[in-house]
This record gives structure tokens, C-alpha cells and sequence, in this order.
């Protein structure tokens, strides 16, 4: 195996790798099959499982999640794309309303194992409709496990992790982070769901990211190491199930935190993380807590407006360093 793997390679990677374990784990989605997908995150799929097993699909959200939601309930393990996180619009009664609540409302009896992938997030210039983080949609759903790998080996680990999850799965691929590469994973790679990972030790403020905020995060903290201010940076990995115990053990070495998310400032996750932290380790905490998010307006085509709205390695750096001095 190569020496690295790209973020959008590892996407097709995990996906096959769970395609050979489990013959009852199919795909399906606009464009996926022979085109690889837009993105290029399901190519070599459809050469070799075929069409039988991966799917070419109308232009339909619903008819899409739909037919994976029968599937799921019928004993197969569909993984669908959204080609877009912004479109999972369009199947939201799907996605809020009638997947999370079949294991529920028939006692067990029927589960819904699918994983809906979707590109998500914005820093591509792509517009107001096609760059949304919407990861604080799902989170407002009882019943969902919520998804968003910041590394090719978490792409490879937390698929397959997903793909076998009882329960339904919003897969969120950062479309920012496709063209990264990083070390593949070993044989057999799996990442427990509700994880997070201390992927930067440091003794005097906790960045908390998700996503593109991780290497975000990290670039900040090698600019406030030049400083004298070690930052510990939390990759969440996971929104539900969300590990707050060790944001909390973080805080325990640190007692300053920041959260840094691309969602809009209302209603982010990043509100959620802080209300757990203020309710569980408010006695942790010497300095107020901080939330670096995108703003509340619809997001700029230009390059220069679409920075003033998410998160930036500087705005981050801004906020360490108020509340580093307070």
C-alpha cells in the first residue's frame, strides 16, 4: 500500500473494504457507478461490484434515502450519497421524521442500519446553496449518530464503524478536506463512534474542531506555540454520540476552552459542547468560554466575502490569545 492515502480516496477505500466483508452492504446515489462519483469518492466501486450492488440513481433526495430506508428495513446495509449536504433538505422527512423513529416506534422489531453520506461545508467558493456545514441539522434529531472524520485513516475507521451501526448514520465528508492525504490505515480499521481524539497535547487552552476545523485548529496552535501558548486540540470526530469526557479530561489540564466550528454561530454544535462543559465542568473552567464559528448569513460566492464568515486560522488565534490573557 502507498505511503499516504487522499481524504477522497479513503472514502471509496472504506466503502469497498466493508463491500467485500458484507455482501448485504450496497451503495447507491446520483453518479456513483461508472462516473465514480463527482466528487470521485466512489470510483472503482461500480468496476468491481458491479451493478448489482451499486446504484445509479434519478435526481431525487427522496427517492434516493427512500429506497435505502426500504432496503435498511428489509436486511440489506445501503450506503447513499447525497451529492451535497445542503440537498439533505430535500429528504428531510425522511432523514428527521421516519428513519430515526422506525427502531423506536416498533419496539426493536425493525431496525434501519444505512449511512447517508454527504458532502459537506465550504471554503470552494461554491456558493450559498452548495457550502452549508449542516452538521447542526442532524443534531436537532433524536436518533441519529453523526459522523464527520477530519483524516483519511478516520474516513476508512469511522465507515466501517458506521456501516456495521444498528442505528442510521449522517456521514459527513468535508469537501475541503478531499484533496488531503494522510497515513492509510491498517487492515481491518475501525473507529468506535463517540470517540474523540486528542490530536495535539497542550497544558493552557482546549480547541475543540470537527471536521476542517481540526487542521484549522492545529495550524493555530503551531502559530501560538511560537508564542508560549500550548493549545490542546480535540478532534470531536463524532456529534452523536458526542464524547464529552474527554473534552472534560482536556480541561482538567487546561481550563480554557475554545470550540471551533464551520456551523453558524446559532444554533452550532459548538452551543451544545459549551452547555455540557458550563452543566458537568463549570468548576474546570478560569477564563469564560469562546466559540469560534461561521456567521449567520447566507455564504458569499467570492472568496474574499465566504472568509469573513468561516472560521480562519487567524480569527482562531484572535481568541486564544484574549482568553490566554484574561
Amino acid at each position: 500500500m502507498a505511503d499516504v492515502i487522499t481524504y477522497r480516496d479513503a472514502v471509496a477505500e472504506g466503502i469497498a473494504r466493508e463491500m467485500r466483508r458484507d455482501a448485504s452492504v450496497v451503495c447507491l446515489g446520483e453518479d456513483i457507478g461508472a462516473a465514480g462519483g463527482v466528487f470521485k469518492t466512489t470510483t472503482g466501486l461500480w468496476e468491481e461490484f458491479g451493478p448489482e450492488r451499486v446504484w445509479d440513481t434519478p435526481i431525487s433526495e427522496q427517492a434516493i434515502v427512500g429506497a435505502a430506508m426500504g432496503a435498511a428495513m428489509t436486511g440489506m446495509r445501503p450506503v447513499a450519497e447525497i451529492m451535497f449536504s445542503d440537498f439533505l433538505a430535500c429528504c428531510w422527512d425522511y432523514l428527521a421524521n421516519e428513519i430515526p423513529k422506525v427502531r423506536y416506534m416498533t419496539g426493536g422489531q425493525v431496525t434501519v442500519p444505512l449511512v447517508v453520506r454527504t458532502a459537506n461545508g465550504g471554503g470552494l467558493g461554491f456558493g450559498a446553496q452548495h457550502s452549508q456545514a449542516t452538521e447542526n441539522w442532524a443534531l436537532t434529531v433524536p436518533g441519529l449518530k453523526i459522523a464527520a472524520p477530519a483524516t483519511p485513516a478516520d474516513v476508512v475507521g469511522m465507515l466501517a464503524a458506521a456501516i456495521r451501526s444498528e442505528d442510521p448514520v449522517i456521514f459527513f465528508e468535508h469537501k475541503g478536506l478531499f484533496a488531503t492525504k494522510g497515513p492509510p490505515p491498517p487492515p481491518d480499521h475501525i473507529v468506535e463512534l463517540g470517540r474523540a481524539a486528542v490530536v495535539r497535547a497542550g497544558g493552557d487552552i482546549t480547541l475543540v474542531a470537527l471536521a476542517s476545523t481540526v487542521p484549522l485548529a492545529q495550524k493555530a496552535a503551531d502559530i501560538l506555540a511560537g508564542e508560549g501558548i500550548e493549545a490542546e486540540v480535540v478532534d470531536l470526530r463524532c456529534l452523536v454520540p458526542l464524547d464529552a469526557a474527554t473534552v472534560l479530561a482536556s480541561l482538567r489540564r487546561t481550563s480554557r476552552l475554545v470550540t471551533v466550528e464551520e456551523n453558524p454561530y446559532q444554533g452550532g454544535w459548538g452551543a451544545t459542547v459549551v452547555s455540557v462543559v458550563a452543566d458537568e465542568g463549570f468548576g474546570l473552567l478560569d477564563a469564560p468560554v469562546r466559540r469560534v464559528a461561521g456567521k449567520c448569513v447566507p455564504l458569499p460566492f467570492a472568496d474574499a466575502l465566504e472568509e469573513q464568515v468561516v472560521p480562519t486560522v487567524d480569527k482562531v488565534v484572535t481568541e486564544v490569545r484574549r482568553l490566554a490573557a484574561y
